[in-house]
């Protein structure tokens, strides 16, 4: 498991055993959005502001590599949608391990999401792609949430079903929802073996979202895998170094503010 441990220790803080991940994966689902539209430049402003890494489909990989500035861990993104599909929660395999191994990944991602339609045929997928990380020692960051028809994605014991799924599928890390509060989530990461981290949710302003990471990794979570929360700000490197010294530094959300 020695290239495993390696690879980790490119996306997760060895010090810290936390992590600031910046998916980038948004322009598959979404469209050509605000702060993807020059995927260089955005890489730069993160890397500047101390992510840990980020996440990008196979074909960004080459559009946002940049030959120049700090460096950033690699997470090649597996699974894909779009909004314009009758059910945008069905997930699809897109890239394979290998195909991610030949890009220079330092780990791949997938998409589940519990109680969708097709959710046995993602979790089939996330058993596949788990079998080839575990043969080439590539670590697996699964991203999943309670999503579908009468399916409560704050609910509490609903994100802690979907932790207990990814854990039990072999993830490395698991992104999925903050479920509001700092008790409910201190049961939820206490219960799993592997690093929890939440997602950035739906955008909100700088001190709220950095007083909900902060809550979160006092309660025992790994960090943020956060997107558009991130890198649509005005000012994305110091939004993200403020995010980061939250992270890593424990900085108390206040303090981080006089940053920005």
């Amino acid at each position: 498991m020695i290239g495993k441990e390696i690879r980790i220790e490119r996306i997760i803080n060895r010090n810290t055993g936390r992590s600031v991940i910046i998916p980038m994966d948004h322009g598959f689902s979404l469209g050509q959005i605000e702060g993807l539209t020059n995927m260089t430049e955005v890489i730069t402003a993160v890397a500047k502001g101390g992510a840990n890494a980020i996440i990008l489909h196979k074909g960004m990989v080459k559009a946002g590599h940049r030959k120049h500035g700090k460096d950033i861990g690699l997470i090649v993104h597996l699974s894909g949608s779009t909004s314009m599909n009758p059910d945008p929660n069905d997930k699809v395999i897109v890239c394979t391990v290998e195909e991610a191994i030949a890009l220079g990944a330092d780990a791949v991602s997938i998409h589940v999401n519990l109680g969708a339609p097709n959710e046995s045929r993602m979790i089939e997928s996330a058993g596949d792609i788990s079998r080839a990380c575990m043969h080439w020692g590539i670590p697996l960051l699964i991203m999943i949430y309670p999503r579908g028809k009468n399916v409560d994605g704050n609910s509490p014991s609903a994100i802690g079903h979907c932790v207990r799924v990814a854990e039990e599928l072999g993830a490395d890390f698991i992104k999925t929802n903050y479920p509001g509060d700092s008790k409910s989530f201190a049961k939820i990461v206490s219960a799993c073996s592997v690093p929890v981290m939440i997602a950035g949710g739906e955008k909100a302003g700088n001190l709220e979202t950095l007083k909900v990471i902060r809550d979160s990794v006092e309660a025992g979570g790994a960090g943020v895998c956060m997107g558009r929360n991130a890198f649509q700000r005005k000012n994305t490197t110091l939004f993200v170094q403020a995010i980061s010294r939250v992270v890593h530094k424990n900085l108390d959300p206040d303090e981080a503010m006089e940053m920005l």
